[in-house]
């Protein structure tokens, strides 16, 4: 009988009006194995396909990085980056949740060396609900042979009204970086 009564004291002191504070729910991190960036030229020809895997995240083996080719002069190419965990079963499309939660992430597109810039794509679905930029599609513009790397990254509840944010510069975005990947990339003088 005391154990009863020990029990529903528990059950009632835990139930207290002054204690109505629901938790904020958790939104986990996902893991980013794979990150594809596929920039097919306006008007035909090869796509140019960056990868970055790297299946065991933090492990002991480096990420494997490739580029499928060189961008050719004088040409304009449509981006796409596709996010992907590949350690689940079956295979955790983190794209979707970018574009489900497009207010709280956006990519940016960084360049060094004498590459031309990357913009935002201005399709409509490219952008969140606020008509901010999410960036998973990009534009590259090529005009003269060049080299230098494309860094890619994804920042986590950015400051999408920061000067200059909306405009793919990182520089005042703060928030979380989610990832972020360099590809060596380069324009063909051909």
């Amino acid at each position: 009988m005391a154990a009863i009564a020990l029990v529903a004291t528990l059950a009632f002191s835990s139930c207290s009006k002054d204690d109505e504070t629901v938790p904020a729910p958790v939104n986990e991190e996902e893991l980013i194995t794979t990150v594809t960036a596929t920039y097919t030229p306006v008007g035909g020809g090869t796509a140019i396909t960056l990868k970055y895997k790297d299946l065991d995240a933090e492990g002991a083996n480096p990420p494997v990085i490739t580029v499928s080719g060189t961008f050719e002069k004088n040409k304009t190419y449509n981006g796409l980056v596709t996010v992907l965990n590949e350690s689940s079963n079956p295979v955790d499309d983190i794209t979707l949740e970018i574009i489900e939660e497009g207010v709280d992430h956006q990519l940016f597109y960084q360049k060094t060396g004498t590459l031309n810039a990357f913009s935002y794509a201005t399709a409509p679905s490219n952008f969140d609900k606020n008509g901010k930029p999410v960036g998973l599609q990009s534009v590259f513009t090529t005009t003269e042979a060049a080299t230098g790397n494309l860094i890619i990254t994804l920042r986590h509840e950015p400051n999408k009204s920061g000067a200059n944010v909306s405009n793919g510069d990182i520089t005042n975005a703060s928030g979380a970086t989610d990832f972020e990947v360099t590809f060596p990339i380069s324009v063909s003088s051909l």
